[in-house]
């Protein structure tokens, strides 16, 4: 590899919302991009916007699929420089009392499950390959600080994905690989409609909050991916300024 190689990188959950719009970002940028997903159609919509990319269906939550999506990203790029581990599920906004098991698994099987499968192929490849190193970007959420209302799947799983960040970026400093997280509040994507049309609040009302660009999200995870592996963004927080965050917990 030489300087001007184009960087390798995947984007999990790469059919729509934060997915698609880092996609882009790195893409213009000049990055190869992986895009896996588990809608064919929405990554080849993502495929359209980004020149240079190309699609992997992958469910993450299946380590075949994972398997399958790092082998096929092998075969075609020399190495792996990044990892944007961005797939992830909501869940359902009930109350505790109400969340059946299934809908529980579901989103602990996307959010925490398919984030450890892809970091460990990941890891794995920016072990040996040479030169050795790579940096991982894990999603998580500023739900990994403070809950919402009715969301205890989801804020127990990005709490969890905070902790993975933390042992990646410790396991890894004898092989150059980099580990952060970027925390995003409202970013602009059909998952957070709700907060547009109105959300409960912890106080019991429901208020409509302010939602940030998208694109301004990617540009921030284009910043944490092109640093130099001598540097890290250990945590970052990208939210919409007056969004109740602040004093919310």
């Amino acid at each position: 590899m030489t300087d001007d190689s184009p960087k390798i990188a995947i984007v999990t959950g790469a059919g729509s919302g934060i997915g698609r719009a880092v996609a882009v970002e790195l893409a213009a940028a000049g990055w190869t991009v992986a895009l896996a997903g588990r809608r064919p159609d929405p990554l080849q919509e993502t495929a359209s916007l980004a020149p240079g990319s190309f699609a992997v269906p992958c469910d993450v939550t299946r380590p075949g699929d994972v398997a399958a999506l790092f082998s096929a990203v092998r075969r075609r790029c020399d190495r792996l420089d990044l990892l944007f581990n961005n797939a992830g599920a909501a869940g359902p906004a009930v109350p505790l009392e109400e969340l059946e098991y299934e809908r529980w698994r579901a989103v602990v099987d996307v959010n925490l499950h398919g984030a450890f499968l892809c970091a460990q192929a990941a890891f794995r490849r920016m072990k040996e390959q040479e030169p050795r190193g790579g940096r991982i970007i894990n999603n998580g959420s500023v739900s990994a600080h403070v809950p919402r209302p009715h969301s205890i799947a989801y804020t127990a799983t990005k709490h969890a994905v905070t902790g993975l960040t933390k042992s990646l970026s410790l396991d890894g400093r004898p092989y150059r690989i980099a580990c952060g997280q970027i925390d995003i509040g409202n970013a602009a994507t059909d998952l957070t409609n709700r907060m547009r049309a109105g959300i409960l609040q912890p106080n019991g009302t429901t208020a409509v909050e302010p939602v940030i660009d998208v694109a301004d999200v990617a540009r921030t995870v284009r910043h944490m991916a092109e640093l130099p592996l001598e540097a890290n963004v250990q945590f970052a927080t990208v939210m919409a300024t007056t969004m109740p965050y602040i004093g919310r917990g």
